[in-house]
């Protein structure tokens, strides 16, 4: 990394932290333009589900790769890479200051540490893993993974379909463990313009933040997220199968609209399935070693983390 690198701040953490809350006091005090990093945030009609930042909340400051693709399209980390490398040069060659804020930890470890050479998506070999799966079930399909690379099914849930059908999926088209793969040289150089700076937001009691994400979930309940998904129902073209509606939340809302699920279920197992993304986001976030990390459970973790932002900032 270049020693005239430009700071660039981001606040990562993991889903009901309090992200929106301080990235917007930030830009409150400073002339900030936000890049979300948020997988679920680039899809338009898909706003309470994703609890995405309401248009008040956008108005405060310029907000990017929020509504940029269709939900029977998809976007991919590198994707992501190549868009925030280039908002991040259009937004400091405007005298502002980028601000990175989301949650896909993946999307970040693209941006700071370059891509791994791994196939992209063949929707013949996904359509035949998908019938796979419904005549076996997923946890057969992991079960197979296992023998393929225990490496990846050993960190892997027996449901965790989108996972286990992308394992398959590279192993298929590679002939080579999706562990190996990654464990492999990165494909893509460093852009050493930029030294992406991650303050994260992390709860000091996990027991505090289960609590607010069954809170916001049920909020989501309450203002029309099964209407939302109804609505993407009757579009005729949208699958379990497409990365949008394997969002969290959205699955379980779909099975219920299904008919698979009675609502309190679905309610549960929604709330279950944000707990085990929040828990695989603070998994990732730390295995950051230069991460600042601010109590999201405090009583001042929007002041704490605005002014860590600004020291990450060189502000």
């Amino acid at each position: 990394m270049s020693a005239a690198a430009l700071p660039v701040a981001c606040l990562l953490g993991p889903t009901a932290s309090g992200k929106t809350a301080a990235a917007l006091a930030f830009a409150a005090r400073h002339p900030v333009e936000i890049i979300s990093v948020d997988s679920a945030l680039v899809y338009r009609e898909m706003d309470i589900g994703t609890a995405k930042p309401s248009l008040e909340e956008r108005a405060a400051a310029p907000h990017h790769l929020i509504d940029i693709i269709d939900p029977a399209e998809s976007y991919s980390a590198a994707q992501f890479r190549a868009d925030t490398l280039r908002l991040v040069e259009e937004i400091v060659a405007r005298g502002k200051l980028p601000l990175l804020v989301g949650g896909t930890m993946l999307y970040f470890k693209a941006l700071t540490q370059g891509l791994n050479d791994l196939p992209g998506a063949d929707p013949a070999v996904r359509a035949a893993l998908d019938a796979d799966a419904e005549r076996d079930g997923w946890p057969a399909l992991h079960a197979r993974l296992a023998t393929l690379d225990p490496d990846t099914a050993a960190r892997l849930a027996p449901n965790d379909s989108q996972r286990i059908q992308r394992a398959l999926e590279i192993h298929m088209l590679t002939g080579q463990p999706m562990s190996a793969l990654l464990a492999a040289p990165r494909a893509v150089e460093q852009d050493t313009r930029w030294r992406f700076v991650p303050v994260a937001l992390e709860p000091s009691d996990r027991a505090v933040l289960h609590g607010r994400i069954e809170a916001r979930f049920d909020a989501m309940l309450a203002h029309g997220f099964i209407d939302e998904v109804k609505r993407l129902r009757a579009r005729g073209d949208l699958d379990l199968s497409m990365p949008s509606m394997r969002c969290v939340g959205y699955r379980q809302a779909w099975e219920y609209l299904d008919g698979a699920t009675p609502y309190g279920e679905m309610r549960d197992k929604g709330v279950f399935a944000t707990r085990q993304l929040c828990k695989r986001q603070l998994t990732w976030l730390r295995g950051m070693p230069e991460r600042v990390v601010v109590d999201c459970c405090a009583a001042d973790a929007t002041e704490t983390a605005m002014e860590a932002l600004e020291r990450a900032a060189q502000l």
